[in-house]
This record gives structure tokens, sequence and C-alpha cells, in this order.
């Protein structure tokens, strides 16, 4: 820890032309934010070179500039792969303008040429419409990370790194960002890092003291403090600060070029003589002002080194004459005439800093979609269910879905491309058969309770992600996914919402990533939602919620899907289909609890590819084309199908001249129209589902509003009576859980009863029936805590009218 000693580590000569290359780099960022036209600046600024609208961030470019330069200088002296993650908010036009000066930028968008007619592109389209944000979003070439993303950028760099042993991820955490939970999480990563297996992750830690208009926590912190709390975490920290220039040069400089040397020690010695423990990565701390290199002060006031730095430092520069003499002040004390021939290009001893092909950090393949292998998913009838007789058999839903995943750790040991990531759960979703080929990832000592050999046991070569952190867990898939690789994570439903805002954002990523040609497909995020509202029972309300579904409806359906296996077979042909799927975030949703199996293998194929089926021996409507039923039964998800079929079964008993169909959804987007998303069915086939007149009551495993939302567009809607999830819910029996938020078989039969078109014999008999076994009920689960027998023991059987 400390400071480094290496004031010879870069001659003069080379400090001159990586200062020059950094205000290169601060020039753009600058011209950017501020210019239309003029981005030379070959004649005085003018207001009308300005942009009407001003919208940017200055402060954090200059340490994104700084960093990416000496970064650049280590790859050409080493050769190494780097990825490059720009963590603080709105640092876009920073890494644009290293990408471009380093050539990336121009070969894929050849537009953007290397030329004046290219930098005046680059200024115009920066912050403007038809143009790029200010992150480094997909747009950006390099990037996997747009930065501002809430505190991902570590998780997003550890999990880009993991199977990944030549890789260097550089990544780039601001102070404010540090604030945030799920980077003060990150912290742990080496502790899951295998130096054997894995690449490297080094942070960067870049204090500049302020937010948007505020002290940071850390930059308000002594070096001493930020050391011990990095090295508490298992980092060997170094800190380089100061706002002189040269001195922050060679630092930097010492810093990276020992920070790699000790890398690559590390990694030499595991993979010679295997893994001892947690290695002490490097990282450094970087303290430098905010807005280094900006105006010192603005109508009096301090600027650089202050908030006021944050996003545009001189904001009234088209009416103010004292601001553009300012602005056009600051651009030229970067001589840009020095920097940039009179064709506007680079001049050839600072192209001569940038590092070749794909080693640039614009151009690194893990970065732009490196075309992924594919997994080679395993006969399915190796875990399928016979189901028997429709609902005869009961299984723990997704013990064979771990058995599955078990395989595709074996069948990947020598090409390792897929892990399960679960926020220590693994065993309570039924997925412990992964723990038959792998361990628990874990660089620690063990403790007393890790027996070789047991579904608790942890080790450095284990490659199940296990950590009790919803973000760390998704935040490493959607790194080990975007740089290639495949998997799923896996959650119990109502904590999945702790990272809701992940999936949000990794969704908004891929939609934009699809619109270009040049970056290839990724695996897609699968998140397995288990533990869910219905059967969190025993854990009680705060375990109880299915709010991710109404998150991922409101993305985009160009790259959303949502899937409600009714049975194992269905969620293992849900699960095939996701993880051969590029470019979408596919949410399945499914109980881990025993429960009733209904479909064959073949027949659950049939159902996923249809997304929503007829379940005729389920009915007893007439022969489908010969008339309409009198009511329809539709569900979605575990419960609800049971329940569903338990109505479907008393009112065809008590009530059998009531024509009754049932109709189950597994993929919830066939639901709105095609114009609404891809997957929907189309009017024809809708109406052959749901009739076009015909009042339909539905069981759905979410929020009711949910459903609604799905239909709009849907002739008639208000015809679907929908019955959900109502945030309801306690420490209470399985039914009961039905009960409170009234979704019951009961209350599902009399909400058919009500929307009969016809009085029908025995429909007034089965409505007092319900009622007496809902007070029956409720009296039976407080005196004996557990359901009522015919309850626990019902089981789907063709129904006979009562004797």
């Amino acid at each position: 820890m400390g400071t480094t000693d290496a004031a010879d580590a870069i001659s003069t000569d080379e400090l001159d032309l990586l200062h020059r290359y950094w205000s290169a780099a601060n020039y753009l960022t600058v011209a950017q934010i501020y210019l239309q036209e003029n981005a030379l600046l070959r004649e005085p600024l003018a207001p009308d070179h300005i942009k009407p609208r001003l919208l940017g961030h200055w402060g954090t470019g200059p340490g994104l500039s700084l960093i990416y330069v000496h970064l650049n200088r280590l790859i050409r002296r080493t050769g190494a792969d780097v990825l490059f993650l720009a963590g603080p908010g709105h640092g876009g036009p920073a890494v644009v303008a290293n990408v471009y000066l380093e050539g990336t930028y121009s070969e894929v968008y050849p537009e953007v040429s290397q030329d004046a007619a290219g930098l005046r592109r680059l200024a115009r389209q920066f912050s403007t419409p038809g143009g790029i944000g200010s992150h480094a979003g997909p747009a950006t070439p390099g990037s996997i990370h747009e930065g501002g993303e809430l505190g991902y950028s570590l998780m997003h760099a550890t999990g880009a790194v993991m199977d990944n042993p030549g890789l260097i991820a550089a990544c780039v955490v601001g102070d404010g960002e540090a604030e945030t939970g799920p980077l003060a999480a990150s912290w742990d990563a080496p502790f899951f890092l295998n130096p054997v297996r894995d690449g490297a992750v080094l942070p960067i830690l870049h204090l500049n003291g302020h937010k948007i208009s505020g002290p940071t926590v850390l930059g308000r912190r002594s070096d001493a403090d930020v050391e011990a709390l990095l090295h508490a975490h298992g980092w060997a920290p170094v800190t380089v600060s100061g706002d002189d220039p040269q001195r922050v040069h060679r630092e930097l400089a010492a810093a990276v070029d020992r920070a790699y040397a000790d890398i690559r020690r590390f990694q030499e010695a595991a993979r010679s003589d295997g893994v001892t423990g947690a290695a002490r990565w490097p990282a450094i701390i970087l303290r430098t002002p905010k807005g280094w290199t900006g105006p010192e002060t603005v109508d009096g006031s301090p600027v650089e080194g202050t908030f006021r730095s944050h996003q545009v430092p001189l904001s009234g520069v088209r009416d103010n004459p004292e601001h553009l003499a300012q602005l056009e002040q600051w651009m030229r004390s970067y001589q840009p005439e020095t920097l940039f021939d009179a064709d506007g290009r680079l001049v050839p001893e600072l192209a001569a800093l940038a590092p070749e092909g794909a080693l640039r950090m614009g151009s690194v393949p893990p970065a732009n979609g490196l075309p992924s292998v594919p997994l080679e998913i395993p006969d399915l009838t190796r875990y399928a269910v016979d189901p028997g007789e429709r609902g005869s058999t009961s299984k723990e839903t997704t013990k064979p879905l771990g058995e599955l995943f078990r395989d595709l750790y074996r069948s990947t040991e020598a090409d390792p491309r897929f892990r399960l990531f679960c926020p220590d759960e693994t065993n309570s979703n039924r997925l412990g058969a992964v723990f038959e080929a792998s361990d628990r990832c874990l660089l620690l000592p063990p403790g007393s309770g890790d027996a070789a050999g047991s579904s608790d046991h942890v080790s450095p070569d284990g490659r199940v992600m296990e950590v009790l952190s919803e973000h760390l867990c998704q935040g490493w898939l959607e790194g080990y996914l975007l740089s290639g690789r495949h998997g799923f994570f896996a959650s119990y439903e109502a904590f999945a919402m702790v990272s809701a805002s992940m999936t949000v954002q990794h969704a908004k990523w891929l939609q934009h990533a699809r619109e270009l040609d040049w970056r290839s497909p990724v695996p897609s995020l699968n998140i397995l939602l288990t533990s869910t509202c219905w059967r969190n029972d025993h854990n009680g309300f705060s375990h109880q919620g299915p709010g991710l579904i109404d998150t991922v409806l409101s993305l985009s359906g160009e790259v959303t899907r949502i899937y409600l296996p009714p049975d194992t077979n269905t969620l293992l042909a849900a699960a095939e289909h996701a993880l051969l799927s590029t470019d979408y975030v596919n949410l399945v949703v499914v109980d881990k609890q025993a429960h009733p199996q209904y479909l064959t293998l073949d027949e659950a194929r049939a159902h996923a590819e249809a997304g929503a089926s007829r379940w005729d021996w389920a009915g007893n409507e007439p022969p489908e084309g010969t008339s309409d039923p009198d009511i329809v039964l539709a569900c979605a998800g575990d419960i609800p199908t049971e329940e569903t079929l338990a109505a479907a079964w008393l009112l065809q008993r008590h009530v059998p001249e009531a024509r009754v169909r049932v109709v189950n959804i597994m993929d919830a987007m066939v639901l709105p129209p095609r114009q609404t998303h891809p997957h929907g069915l189309d009017g024809g086939t809708f109406s052959s589902l749901f009739t076009e007149g015909c009042d339909v009551v539905v069981a759905w495993h979410g929020y009711a509003r949910s459903f609604h939302q799905l239909l709009h567009g849907r002739p008639n809607p208000e015809r679907f009576h929908v019955r959900g999830y109502s945030q309801q819910g306690t420490t209470t029996t399985p039914f009961d859980m039905v009960v409170l938020n009234r979704m019951s078989r009961y209350h599902l039969t009399l909400e058919a009863l009500r929307r009969l078109p016809r009085r029908l014999p025995g429909a007034e008999d089965l409505a007092e029936l319900c009622s007496r076994q809902l007070d029956a009920h409720a009296r039976y689960i407080r005196e004996y805590f557990e359901d009522l027998p015919e309850i626990r023991n019902w089981t789907w059987t063709p129904p006979a009218p009562p004797e």
C-alpha cells in the first residue's frame, strides 16, 4: 500500500507524448459537449458554432482519458488483452474520444472519419437527435458497460474475466458510484476469481471528490482509510494523487506497470503450482481534481475540483460573450494545432501511441460480442418426467433442471462456458444436482462444515457461483454473457426485485445492440424465478411478490420473453430454448416444490412452441368447431394451473351441463397483439383459444393488472376476469395463500358460475358448496395448521357427477 516510488518509470519524452495524447482526448471531449461547427478552432469561436442545447458531463472525462492513455501504454509494451469499463456515469464523450483517437471508431463508423470532416461529425453527433447519448453505451465500440448504471461496473468486469484466463478487465470506479450498494458488494471479487482459469480485474478507483452537486464519502476519506477498505476486501491498493500532470503521469505509469507485473506473477504461480488461496490482486486509487484542466472559475465561483465541473461548466456560451471567450481559451489551452494536422488527423507521433488491431481497447473481441460457442444441450429425455395419468404424478419441478445444469457443467469442463449464478439458494431451489459436477467457488480457507464431496463444499476450483447478493449474481452473469458465455441466474422470486433495475438496463442494452450489425449476438440473460409467491407460505409476506413479471412486461417486446411452465417437462423445454437463444431477457417463473405433472415431453415441446394451448382433456365442451363453450377457464403458472384444473373438475362434476374449456398459457407474450410483441397470437388463433365473445376466468401467476396490460389491443378485453396475486400474504398454509388472494379453486368456480350465460342445474348448489368449503378451510387451518384433507389429497381425475 502507499504511493508509488518509481520516478524513472517513464522518460521525459514519453511523458510529453502521453500528455499531448491526453490533451487530444480532453479536447475532443470538450468539443463533443459544446461544438456543432468549427471542431478544430480553425477560426475564432462564434455563438453559432455552439450547440443550442448543451447536454453532457465534463467532470469525470479527464480522469477516464488519463487512465485510457496509460492503459494504451501498457498494452503497447506487453501485448495484453485489456477490456475497459467506465463506471462513472455519463463518461461517454471521453470514452468515445479515446476510441476515435485509436482508430476503432472510424473503422466501425466510416462516416466519422479520421479527418476534419469526421471530427465535425464526431462533435455534432454527441447528445443530439439522431446521434449518440452521453453514456458509453452499445453504440460505443469496446464497451460492455454504459456507466452510471447504479454501481454495476466492477461486477460486470468480474463476470467478463470468468473462464477467460487471458483477459484483464480494467474497471474505472467513480467515487459517486462507489457509494452504491452493488458496487460496495463488488469489492469481494478476489474471493471468487481463480487465477488458473480466470482472467484478472484491475480496479481503478477514481476519487475526484464530488458527485453531481455534493461531496463523495470516499473522496473525503484519507488515503489510509480508503486503502484499508480495499485491503480488507482482498486487494493490494496503491494510491496516485495530485494535480501536477507530470508527477501524476509518472506515478500512474509506475502503478499500472507494477499492477500488471503482479497480475502476471500471481497467474503464473497459480498455473504452475496450483491455487493456495485468494491472491491479493492489485488495485489503484487515483485521486485527481474533478474537471481537471477545465475552467478554474466561472462567474467568480470555483469550478475545477468542485461539483460545478460535473456537467457543463460554462452553460451560457451562446448568449454570454464572457463564457464564449472562456470556452475558447479553455479549448485552445490544449493546443489543438499541435495535436491534429492540416487535414484534421491526429499527428503521427501521437497516433503511434495507440495499440494496433484487436489490441485496441475499442476492438478487443470480448467487448464487441465475441461470437459465442453455442451450448450443446443434452437430450431432454434424460430428465423428462413421465406424468402417468394427468396430474397423478407429483415432482419437485425444478429438480430435473438441476440435473440438466449438472450435465452442462460436465460437458463444458474442457471448454468452460456455462455457469449457474444463485444467491445462496441452489439447494433450496432444488438445483443441487450441480454439486455433483462442481463445488461452489470460494477462494478462502475451508470451514469446519466443508466436507469434501458434500453439497455444502466450497473450493477454488468450483464454478457454481453463490453469494448472498442478487446484484452480484446477476451482474457477474451479465458480464459473463456479454463476453460470449452462457448461464442462468436463479433467485427467489420476490428478491429478484433487488436487481430489477439491472434487468431493465440489460434489456435496454440488448435492444440497442440489436440495431448494430457490427455487434455479434450474445447469449440471452436467463432468469429463473422460483420459491414463488404462491409457495413461499412458510417464509411469509416478505418473500411473496411476483413484481419482476411487471418489470419485464414494461420493456421492449423485441428483447423480452416470459415463460410460466406448468410442470417439469415444460420447464425443461423452456430452459432448452432459453439457453440456445441470443439477445433476449428470458424470464422463467416456476415453483420448486412438488407439483402435479401433466404433459409428456413431446406434449410439452408442442405446448412451449405454441405458447398457449387448449387442454381438451381437462374440459368437456363439444368437439372443436361445433359450438362455443359456456365458460373458458384460463391459467398461467403452476399453482394457477392446479387451481384452474380443480375448478374445472368442480364445475364438470356438479354442473355437468356446463360446457367448460381449459386453456393453459405458458408464454405470457402470446397474449398481446402481434404488433405489440412478436410472439403475439394472430387474431384467428387468439379467438380459437378464447372465443370471440365468451367470458374467460383467468388464474394468473402475477398481479392481475399485468394480465390486463397484456390484453390491451385485443377485442372485448372486458370479458377476461382475472384473479392473481393481490398483495395478500403471510406465514400460512399453501392453500390459504390462494384463498387470501381470492384465486382458489372455489373463488374461480364462483366467478365462473357468475359468468355462465344461462342458468344450469346444480349451479346454485355448487356455489353454496364453495362458500361452505371456504368457511371450513378458515376454521380447519386455525385448528390443525394444515390444509383440509380434500385439498391436500386432491388430484386430477376425469370428473364424474356427484352421487
